[in-house]
């Protein structure tokens, strides 16, 4: 087994009402102290300003125009074209009056402009804002002014959110810059609320008329404050420094060093994932330090496949359900293969895996299998992926299994937060031992686990379980005006992240609930309800699922979102007709659902208690325009409850009566 990590201190038992804390793990990378960062890499600004002079006519951003209500081709602007835009809008927000540290606000889906306001921040020592594509009017206006942004650049589509009363209220905000153009009415509108509106060709020639030089940041200032949509409450702003950011470039440099294929100039990223959330931010920045393209797509997830086909980007970047679906797309479509052809599939797929799980590389267990088999889920991808990353959530094994045969190319799974500046943890391509874990420590960062005794998980027990707490170079200084929480989660030096972890002796940890997802059913036992959502969604049934238990009553029970296509063959095979939604209303699907559930907690070993007794159909699934998930599809738990209420009410109901009989 390779040697991923070492252990720098001892776990110790609690006493004086402190809870047990496991051993502390480190990178191998930094088996002597964290690594001396790179002296000429101090900030965010730092790593696109040497870009821009080792590479300038380098491609850098590219989108594609529509014409004629025709998506066309993908258009680029090089390093050195970016650099000069980038001038222009910091000297114009200059011009402006705009003050060093001032909070500068950015509302857009992903596009080339985008990252020009946010190098001119950068660049002009502003504080990039970054606002949710995806949030509601309430959340925009609340973050402008929790912010005291005083300039905030928009989408063109979004001038007339920003523009209404719940934005316009705020005491900050004095100045709106479109990303595009701007009409008479939005003008006269901006004008009569005391704002000064901009074209985004309007700032281009005023920053042209009044070029300022650049006014750099220092390592500690902050870079941006970005606020995390939560799964209750309002967004609360990690504030990032710019060292923070220069250091997990740093950090991730060391890491790729480790492999034999190196990341060129020519290597291309397809951004989808929100430019607002830290993810696709630092994967942004990482590409920028190497002289690499960045391409976005359309602005709509439904074009995304069309995307893939015209950029055909090297690197892949997902949240699970994004694979998820590449997965379930296989696999229908291997359901529809002559059954002698999906043998030859299936008999390819275990003889590569057995020479992966030897030790051999994706590329050498077996040319001929990807060859015969496998370059077609590739193509999926664009044909061109060398490296996938998925991030957000843990990814199932069984889909991170597949696709790290399948896909002809490196996968790696990594976790981190907002408040880490990203990846913390991150597995290792090729490392078949490494399926269904998050990997090791990164180069900056050390973690260790710690005791949760409700729920009675002991990180000095076997297997070793515990709370992940993470410390280092790239942890985030504070929520922004929350001391309160900031003392909550940060407890002698380290960030307790509320996620629980399990970790193996080698250090290798795996993701298994939230702390905050625990719940006390009647009978006094405690349920680690994330858990058994990730245990149960391994049903084909099942597409999504919420469970969910009341503290006066002792059963769970839970709301599904059936899986369409499995549906529709349940459907056939049971004599069953209609659309989705109406085989979805049928109480022969309910009984089927539960009783897949329940096969799926006996062979999993779940207590009886953790048992699903009754259910919902939903067939719509969880979505952020019913405000269910948050833009990164977290449960907001809460707000669920409030509106399947009625529903899991009757449900109880039915139980109840059912006992009584």
């Amino acid at each position: 087994m390779a040697n991923f990590t070492v252990q720098v201190e001892s776990g110790r038992r609690g006493k004086d009402g402190n809870p047990s804390v496991g051993p502390v793990y480190r990178s191998i990378l930094a088996k002597d102290g964290f690594p001396p960062l790179d002296p000429d890499l101090n900030t965010s600004w730092d790593v696109f300003r040497i870009a821009a002079e080792k590479f300038p006519s380098n491609r850098m951003l590219g989108w594609r125009e529509m014409k004629n209500g025709k998506v066309g081709p993908y258009l680029w602007k090089t390093y050195k074209e970016v650099y000069q835009e980038v001038l222009r809008v910091g000297s114009a927000l200059s011009h402006l009056g705009v003050k060093h540290s001032s909070k500068i606000g950015i509302y857009s889906v992903n596009c080339p402009n985008w990252i020009v306001a946010m190098e001119a921040c950068n660049g002009y020592s502003y504080v990039c804002v970054p606002l949710y594509d995806t949030l509601g009017e309430g959340a925009v206006g609340y973050i402008v002014e929790h912010a005291e942004i005083v300039v905030v650049f928009v989408q063109e589509t979004k001038i007339n959110r920003i523009l209404s009363s719940n934005c316009t209220s705020t005491m900050h905000l004095k100045v709106i810059v479109s990303l595009g153009s701007t009409t008479v009415e939005q003008n006269a509108t901006a004008a009569n609320t005391g704002m000064k509106l901009y074209s985004w060709d309007e700032i281009i020639e005023m920053g042209k008329e009044n070029t300022l030089d650049p006014l750099p940041p220092k390592p500690l200032d902050i870079c941006t404050i970005m606020y995390t949509s939560g799964t209750r409450g309002d967004p609360k702003g990690v504030v990032l420094t710019h060292e923070c950011i220069a250091t997990y470039v740093t950090g991730t440099d060391l890491f790729m060093n480790q492999f034999e294929d190196k990341m060129t100039t020519d290597d291309v990223y397809l951004s989808f994932l929100p430019l607002a959330h830290i993810l696709d931010r630092t994967i942004e920045e990482y590409f920028f330090h190497h002289g690499a393209s960045v391409g976005y797509y359309q602005g709509d997830i439904h074009a995304l496949r069309d995307d893939l086909m015209e950029l055909k980007p090297t690197l892949f970047a997902g949240v699970p359900r994004v694979f998820e679906k590449v997965y379930e797309g296989v696999l229908k479509a291997l359901s529809e293969l002559l059954p002698h052809r999906r043998m030859i599939f299936n008999a390819l797929y275990r003889y590569k895996l057995h020479w992966m799980r030897l030790g051999y590389s994706h590329k050498t267990a077996s040319p001929l299998a990807d060859f015969l088999a496998f370059r077609k889920v590739k193509d999926r991808l664009g044909g061109r992926v060398r490296l996938i990353i998925s991030g957000g959530a843990p990814l199932s094994p069984d889909v991170e299994e597949f696709l790290r045969v399948t896909s002809c190319a490196y996968l790696i799974q990594g976790y981190g937060l907002t408040e880490t500046c990203g990846v913390s943890t991150v597995g290792f391509p090729d490392d078949m031992s490494l399926v269904g874990t998050v990997g090791v420590t990164s180069a900056y960062v050390e973690v260790r686990l710690e005791e949760v005794p409700e729920l009675e998980y002991d990180p000095l027990a076997t297997p070793s379980r515990g709370e992940v707490c993470l410390r280092g170079k790239t942890i985030f200084t504070e929520y922004y005006k929350n001391p309160e929480l900031t003392k909550e989660v940060m407890i002698d030096g380290w960030f307790h992240t509320g996620d629980i972890g399990e970790m193996r002796p080698d250090g290798v940890l795996k993701i298994i609930d939230r702390k905050k997802n625990i719940f006390k059913l009647s009978q006094g036992e405690y349920v680690a309800v994330e858990y058994l959502e990730n245990t149960y969604k391994v049903s084909p049934i099942v597409e999504d699922i919420w469970v969910y238990g009341d503290s006066l009553k002792s059963v769970l029970v839970a709301v599904t979102t059936p899986h369409e296509d499995s549906t529709q063959r349940w459907a056939q095979a049971n004599g069953h007709q209609g659309s989705f939604y109406d085989l979805c209303k049928l109480e022969d699907l309910k009984k089927y659902i539960l009783q897949e559930l329940k096969k799926v907690a006996e062979t999993n070993k779940l207590r009886g208690f953790e048992h699903i007794k009754g259910i919902v159909v939903d067939p719509l699934p969880f979505d952020v325009e019913r405000d269910l998930v948050t833009p990164t599809m977290k449960k907001k738990r809460a707000q669920m409850l409030k509106f399947y209420q009625s529903d899991i009410g009757k449900v109880y109901q039915n139980i109840s009566a059912e006992r009584k009989r």
